[in-house]
């Protein structure tokens, strides 16, 4: 299949129907010629979702069958390119009504044009009918709205804004190689526009996005793309020489690299991740940087089957969660996260600190994180575990950057360049 409108059909149904996430369906086509076309369209129809729908919904004079998502989809599609792309609307409606032989549909060929032209003509209707609540006007699931709407009242409008955004390109300075400074103007002299990041000492903040091998250095080690949220996480763990770290869910190995560049004296760095394939991202950074970890295939929760019996002074436990704190990165999470997601998460969360805990040493520390901004991931669960750990105290985070927790500190997503949305907490071992 090579209509690009198409395989984006095809990508944001199978998103509807839960298989598979943007990164994985766009994967096999990052060879096609029109790639950053497609990568357009299915990032912001998912970005755009939630107030393209209800459009939808209005012009179709009845549903469509569940075999037939793909129309939907490329209705979808072809209405955000309408609303939002700087493409011709001729070559927009021509374009999206050909899709529809490349999805073996000709039978929807009138069914799109019909519905495509008449947003067209009736967009003042169709504007009102959009805005008519919070969902549909910032484009998110009513259920997350009502959980950011509980969960941070006063800054609700906030994040809603944030999440439709771009996410900004943001570098970590690999310390053992370079300083911030002199990168910047490595930078400057490359005709390459950046400021450095407002939170992390290590953090800078391209202009624009661009191809990371384009960047002076990085095939050389010199910087990583990573978030400033997750630049946060090294220097909260109060590395020293003489120390072994496990970093329990590694993948892609950000974190571990920077711990890493962070403290060289470490006795040892186990970085574990449950999935092969993710663990050799990890190797390849390591490689890039020059660095050098232990790697481990494995599921942290079992610790019988990898654990030796030998205690961590620092643990890192960077679990997996809703992603809420980063949906301006992957607006597919609007699609494939679901309310009763979030009571299956909890529970694998607790599970994780809890299998983990034993594998601390006294005095040592056990830093949790998660990229959601759901009190119930975060600062919830942490209170449900110290109340059943009695020799687990929360350390405090003394900082002047988010919102102070009751376990714990929250970024929140930034409306301009600021970091991803993100929460830690740091346990100590009594």
């Amino acid at each position: 299949m090579h209509n690009i409108r198409a395989i984006a059909a095809k990508i944001i149904a199978q998103l509807l129907l839960g298989q598979g996430s943007l990164s994985t369906l766009l994967a096999p086509h990052r060879d096609h010629t029109d790639y950053q076309l497609l990568q357009e369209i299915c990032f912001g129809s998912c970005r755009w979702f939630y107030s393209l729908k209800p459009i939808l919904n209005g012009l179709l004079s009845k549903p469509l069958k569940k075999k037939d998502q793909d129309v939907f989809a490329l209705l979808v599609i072809g209405l955000y390119q309408l609303r939002y792309m700087r493409i011709p609307d001729h070559a927009v409606l021509n374009e999206t009504v050909n899709a529809t032989a490349s999805l073996g549909k000709p039978w929807a060929r009138g069914l799109v044009n019909a519905v495509l032209r008449n947003a067209l003509r009736n967009d003042d209707a169709v504007e009102a009918q959009t805005y008519s609540d919070l969902g549909r006007e910032y484009a998110h699931p009513a259920w997350l709205v009502e959980s950011l709407a509980e969960a941070w009242p006063h800054q609700l409008q906030s994040v809603l804004n944030a999440n439709n955004l771009r996410a900004p390109l943001t570098l970590r300075v690999n310390v053992q190689k370079t300083d911030r400074n002199t990168y910047l103007q490595a930078l400057a002299r490359a005709g390459i526009a950046a400021e450095p990041g407002p939170l992390a000492p290590t953090s800078i903040v391209l202009g624009k996005p661009m191809d990371v091998l384009d960047l002076p250095g990085f095939q050389e080690g010199l910087i990583s793309v990573q978030d400033e949220a997750s630049q946060l996480v090294a220097p909260l763990l109060d590395l020293q020489a003489g120390q072994r770290v496990l970093d329990a869910c590694a993948a892609p190995g950000g974190k571990t690299c920077h711990i890493l560049e962070s403290e060289q004296g470490l006795t040892s760095m186990l970085a574990m991740d449950e999935s092969a394939l993710r663990l050799k991202r990890v190797r390849e950074n390591l490689d890039r940087l020059g660095l050098q970890a232990d790697l481990l295939t494995a599921d942290a929760m079992e610790t019988r089957s990898w654990w030796d019996g030998v205690l961590f002074d620092r643990i890192l436990l960077d679990a997996p969660c809703s992603g809420t704190g980063v949906i301006r990165r992957h607006p597919d999470i609007k699609l494939l996260r679901h309310q009763d997601d979030i009571a299956k998460l909890v529970s694998q969360q607790l599970d994780l600190l809890t299998a983990l805990w034993p594998c601390l040493a006294h005095g040592g520390l056990l830093l949790y994180t998660t990229c959601s901004v759901l009190p119930k991931e975060n600062d919830h669960l942490i209170s449900s575990f110290l109340q059943q750990t009695s020799d687990a105290k929360y350390e405090g985070i003394a900082a002047d950057w988010g919102v102070e927790c009751s376990n714990g500190r929250q970024l929140l997503p930034d409306v301009a360049s600021g970091p991803d949305g993100f929460f830690y907490s740091l346990l100590r071992k009594l």
